[in-house]
């Protein structure tokens, strides 16, 4: 089982390659919720997401020889995009399967860094059999998006930071696919917020994590349809489970009209642009499935990659689809930046 030292560890070690992405208050949301949020922006990561944290982790401790025969992974885009830019930094060939319906934004991202990508349907293929077929025969080691020591610690250096940045909170609340970022945030919040609560969210439609937690054992279900592409997985890691039931880990769910109207809501009142998988979090505090009144709540926007003429399809045509406005990113400052909105 993994501790919450590795994370810590990890946390200093991303520090010296990534930037530290920045984190938002809006006095807004504040008065809506009442309760004080604070918004941490890995849309505004390397890659655009949270995922570049784990693949360094895990691509730096490497041996050579492994390093030199290269790496393999599937990915419904984000893992695939961060792998691609990490391999061509640190000079390790990359493959990833993705599949047919990944956001072109994704796919051209892992291309332009160099990786080779392979296709699959993700509705048909047993992605994990084939990746694994694949590291096999060409002797390349598999890197999965989630199921990993090396993945849950460096993923779950972006809650060290938010705490480091704010200070102690009372709830923080993170999506659920693969589970790597919700147990490396579970561990971050048990070594710097001892009485934080992590709550992950899941897409309506695809609630495998929840009722794996409810069940006690890894539940598989049908790759669930959903606009949350991002958490589009058929069941937890075995890691992340493990770590996610044995701290008492909450999962609720949030629809894809409530991730619309939340999108919809990001964009107006913090002025970025956040992907339909990054919006589970507030979307599920905004309907109420996490209690947040009077209490310091901890969101963690996980990604930014959505392309656009999809992005203005939801938002033209979603239950939000008035009175948005364009704005500008947040400064890049360590202190929090307040957006007013």
């Amino acid at each position: 089982m993994l501790s919450e030292t590795e994370v810590l560890d990890a946390a200093a070690d991303v520090a010296k390659i990534l930037p530290r992405t920045p984190t938002v208050t809006s006095e807004w949301f504040d008065q809506r919720l009442s309760s004080t949020l604070f918004f941490k922006c890995e849309n505004l990561q390397r890659t655009g997401s949270f995922k570049v944290r784990g693949v360094l982790t895990a691509l730096r401790r490497l041996p050579p020889e492994r390093r030199r025969r290269g790496v393999h992974a599937y990915s419904s885009g984000n893992h695939a995009l961060a792998l691609a830019w990490a391999g061509a930094r640190l000079g390790i060939p990359v493959t990833v399967l993705m599949p047919w319906d990944a956001p072109d934004v994704k796919v051209a991202g892992a291309r332009h860094h160099g990786a080779t990508v392979l296709r699959y349907d993700r509705y048909t293929d047993d992605r994990e059999s084939l990746a694994r077929e694949l590291a096999e025969s060409a002797g390349t080691t598999l890197i999965p998006s989630a199921d990993s020591a090396d993945i849950v610690a460096g993923q779950g250096t972006a809650a060290v930071e938010l705490i480091d940045e704010v200070g102690p909170l009372d709830v923080l609340v993170v999506p659920v696919g693969g589970g790597g970022l919700a147990a490396g945030t579970v561990l971050a919040a048990k070594a710097l917020s001892p009485g934080c609560e992590v709550v992950g969210v899941e897409p309506a439609n695809g609630n495998d994590a929840e009722l794996s937690l409810r069940h006690g054992r890894l539940v598989s279900i049908d790759t669930p349809r959903t606009i949350a592409d991002g958490a589009q997985v058929r069941h937890l890691g075995r890691l992340p489970f493990a770590i996610l039931r044995e701290h008492g880990t909450r999962v609720v769910t949030a629809d894809d009209a409530e991730l619309v109207e939340t999108m919809a809501l990001i964009s107006q009142r913090l002025h970025i642009v956040a992907e339909p998988t990054a919006c589970l979090p507030l979307a599920a505090v905004l309907a109420g499935a996490v209690p947040v009144a009077g209490r310091r709540i901890g969101v963690l926007i996980s990604g930014g990659n959505v392309d656009l003429g999809r992005y203005a399809h939801l938002l033209g045509g979603g239950p939000a689809g008035a009175d948005r406005q364009p704005g500008s990113e947040p400064s890049s400052s360590r202190r929090p930046c307040e957006v007013r909105g």
